[in-house]
């Protein structure tokens, strides 16, 4: 059966005489936009299934891993007046040259001749040691010969004792002698006088006998007298062997008094000597300290003191030196809610200010002039409400630019888990943390403790 004729076809010839049927369309631009509008909703509902890099974004600065390769002020270690400035700001410096050289301001090292002098001080203090130390020596070479000189004269003093003695006991011999002669005068000369009476004897023979009466009397009171004066110049042996111990003992102690005195002299001496060596050191050092050095190779940041002439105390900084070679590390904050993620050896992207880059956070491989580093330290403290953790350089990755100078911006993220983009979409609508997951290191030593393992069951089964 033939289809009918179109009553609006514009190839009627009764329509055809119309312009308003000329001019009406059968619209299109609807079902164009439903079909685009359902591409994209099955391009969008595809793309929920592509994975996703959950990551923690932080911003920060560049600093240093080591401490010494910070910017460092240096300080002038004694009070002075600035005389001449060796080197400029940005200027290259080695290790040991020298930055400033300032001048003396304490009227106390005035005296250009300070070193000389003390040094001529501490030379006159230990002549002075010296001879003090042989002042010393011939002290107690006397002591010894003052023992020695005692010990002669007690041995003469006794000596002399001994023949005193001797001689006292022959004087009493004598004098026992003499004794019997007087008695045997006497009985003699009784007897005489009895025959005298009697007429037998003369006068004569009778005074013969008190003649020898008279000897033999005088005889016995000289020996009286000698032992007396033996007695007494045995006495006086004794007392003098006694005054002569006591009058050494007063020698040998004030001997002994002028020795310790020039001992306590020479410790004395020997104190001075270390307290002018140690002033001599001291002035040694300060003089050294009139040049402030470089303390290692880096550039000339910033004078912190301007001009001649200036003053500068003790301990002040004077210019701020930036190390030449730094171990450059990213310096980011990171929040507490966050902290717990991050481990040390996670891998972080990093993207530097003034440095182009193309960055996909969730596609880290497909980001342009972003850098890798890896999680060296994170802080225990935190700090303003944020933890602050340090990323160095990534050794398996491309290095860092060179251009790169401590303090400037960089922005990073850490890298976490694999997601899909519809669970991250979710996620962040909901506001729930990123997934947990190990550490990098951990992971590895476990990989490697499960295939010594491994490799140790297949070694005890063969």
């Amino acid at each position: 059966m033939p289809f009918a004729e179109n009553p609006l076809d514009e190839t009627n010839p009764a329509v055809a005489r119309f312009r308003s049927f000329a001019r009406v369309q059968t619209p299109t631009m609807g079902r164009t936009l439903a079909r685009w509008v359902g591409a994209l909703g099955v391009l969008v509902l595809l793309a929920g299934f592509l994975p996703w890099t959950q990551n923690i974004r932080s911003y920060g600065q560049l600093t240093t891993l080591r401490p010494q390769d910070r910017p460092q002020t240096v300080p002038s270690t004694i009070a002075g007046r600035i005389a001449r400035w060796h080197v400029r700001e940005g200027q290259l410096v080695k290790k040991g040259d020298t930055l400033v050289e300032i001048t003396e301001i304490k009227e106390k090292y005035f005296d250009p001749q300070l070193l000389q002098r003390t040094r001529e001080q501490l030379q006159a203090k230990i002549s002075a040691l010296e001879e003090n130390r042989g002042k010393t020596v011939a002290l107690g070479s006397q002591q010894q010969a003052l023992r020695s000189g005692l010990r002669i004269s007690l041995d003469k003093a006794r000596n002399k004792v001994n023949q005193t003695r001797l001689k006292l006991n022959s004087d009493q011999a004598e004098l026992r002698a003499a004794n019997n002669d007087l008695e045997i005068a006497r009985q003699q000369l009784t007897r005489q006088e009895a025959l005298y009476k009697q007429g037998l004897k003369s006068l004569t023979e009778l005074e013969q006998r008190r003649l020898k009466f008279q000897e033999s009397t005088a005889k016995q009171q000289s020996a009286e007298n000698k032992v007396g004066a033996s007695q007494q110049e045995l006495l006086n042996a004794q007392l003098e062997l006694s005054s002569l111990q006591a009058e050494y003992q007063d020698k040998l102690a004030k001997s002994e008094s002028d020795r310790r005195s020039a001992v306590a002299y020479q410790f004395d001496s020997e104190g001075q000597i270390a307290k002018l060596r140690n002033e001599l050191a001291n002035l040694s050092i300060r003089a050294g300290y009139y040049y402030i050095q470089a303390p290692q190779d880096g550039y000339v940041v910033r004078a912190l003191k301007e001009g001649l002439g200036e003053m500068v105390k003790e301990g002040e900084p004077i210019v701020t030196v930036m190390p030449q070679t730094p171990a450059l590390a990213a310096e980011l904050y990171v929040k507490p809610m966050d902290i717990p993620l991050l481990t040390v050896g996670r891998k972080v992207r990093l993207q530097f200010d003034g440095w182009p880059a193309l960055v996909f956070s969730g596609w880290p491989g497909s980001s342009f002039g972003t850098f890798g580093g890896r999680v060296a330290v994170i802080d225990n403290i935190g700090s303003q409400g944020q933890y602050r953790i340090l990323v160095t350089p990534d050794p398996d990755l491309e290095p860092w630019p060179q251009p790169l100078r401590v303090g400037s911006g960089v922005y990073g993220w850490a890298l976490l888990d694999d997601v899909p983009i519809w669970y991250e979409l979710w996620r962040q609508l909901n506001g729930f943390p990123p997934n947990f997951v190990g550490s990098p290191v951990a992971e590895a030593k476990a990989g490697k403790s499960a295939k010594a393992a491994d490799s140790g069951g297949e070694e005890e089964g063969k």
